[in-house]
């Protein structure tokens, strides 16, 4: 049994939110909208998820962590969703967000792109999950369905997961066109909640669409790293890198501050239609980006195995 820890966040109300997010947007985004709207009907274009919404017990979980893909790779530490969403105290639980595949089940090293609608005791699981990993073909990304081979529900080494019971209801909008600063999308956003809550943290998840411009992805190799990786330079060397073109839709997971669980605060999987997703680290196209995004503050977080020996390398 993985040993799980539970903490309580500050839980802001949505409108609270929406102007403290359309504050801080404004200093690096040309143009920035927030506003508490219904969440529109995820099952549909261009999500096709397996639940309607993100809301109803919204929770983070981190599960395992950098720590066990790096220096050196762990291989024993694989983890299920439908345990997870038990571990959480939320059995059915609809899942999103970034994490890695599990090499047992898949042979090789992949980037995982989960959603899931756990299984619950009336119903099986529902696995909408993507995997990105490096075609062996040309070297490119090759972006497939989860269920198109697999029937599990299984993850490796780490994952940062947002938890909710899939339901309707009202969500924070957030439109960001035109990045005029430094930082990206979800590091802006969770700059701006660190910068307003200080030591109340606040954690948030949900799902946007880059709907124009390029992005700066990156997908891990098939194989693990057989020389210590002891730097985020030798991370850097080891990842393949890729710009990729929008739509993609993004599932971020974040964390305003840990309040001393060693979590990975921020952390993004995409996928998208035409064949392209993986880990995203930036937009490339500054002048003509445009986010669309729908989020939900998060009640709890659940850090689930936390490693023992543990580093900050290679955490973006």
């Amino acid at each position: 049994m993985a040993k799980v820890e539970r903490f309580a966040f500050h839980v802001p109300s949505l409108e609270e939110l929406a102007g403290v997010l359309q504050k801080g947007l404004k200093e690096n985004f040309a143009d920035a909208q927030v506003s508490v709207v219904d969440c529109p009907d995820l099952t549909q274009e261009p999500f096709k998820f397996p639940a309607k919404g993100i809301c109803g017990k919204p929770r983070i979980a981190d599960v395992g962590g950098v720590p066990y893909l790096i220096p050196l790779v762990q291989k024993e530490k694989v983890y299920d969703l439908n345990t997870v969403a038990k571990d959480i105290e939320l059995p059915g639980a609809f899942i999103l967000g970034a994490g890695a595949v599990s090499s047992k089940i898949l042979g090789i090293n992949a980037e995982l792109i989960p959603i899931v609608q756990t299984k619950s005791e009336k119903k099986p699981a529902v696995n909408g999950s993507y995997i990105a990993q490096i075609n062996p073909a040309d070297k490119g990304c090759l972006l497939e369905k989860y269920s198109s081979k697999y029937t599990d529900c299984e993850f490796g080494l780490l994952a940062n997961l947002y938890a909710s019971e899939g339901k309707p209801g009202k969500v924070i909008e957030v439109k960001a066109n035109g990045r005029t600063g430094e930082l990206n999308f979800v590091s802006c956003l969770r700059q701006t909640l660190e910068k307003h809550y200080g030591e109340k943290p606040v954690g948030m998840g949900g799902t946007f669409i880059i709907q124009k411009g390029k992005a700066k992805i990156h997908i891990m190799p098939p194989e693990f790293s057989t020389c210590p990786l002891n730097t985020d330079e030798d991370v850097n060397n080891w990842l393949k890198f890729f710009e990729m073109k929008a739509p993609l839709i993004c599932q971020p997971v974040i964390v305003s501050k840990d309040p001393g669980f060693d979590l990975r605060v921020e952390h993004t999987h995409c996928f998208s239609h035409h064949g392209e997703g993986g880990h995203y680290h930036q937009d490339t196209s500054p002048d003509s980006v445009q986010y669309l995004g729908y989020f939900q503050p998060a009640e709890l977080l659940f850090r689930i195995d936390r490693p023992q020996d543990t580093h900050l390398v290679g955490r973006d």
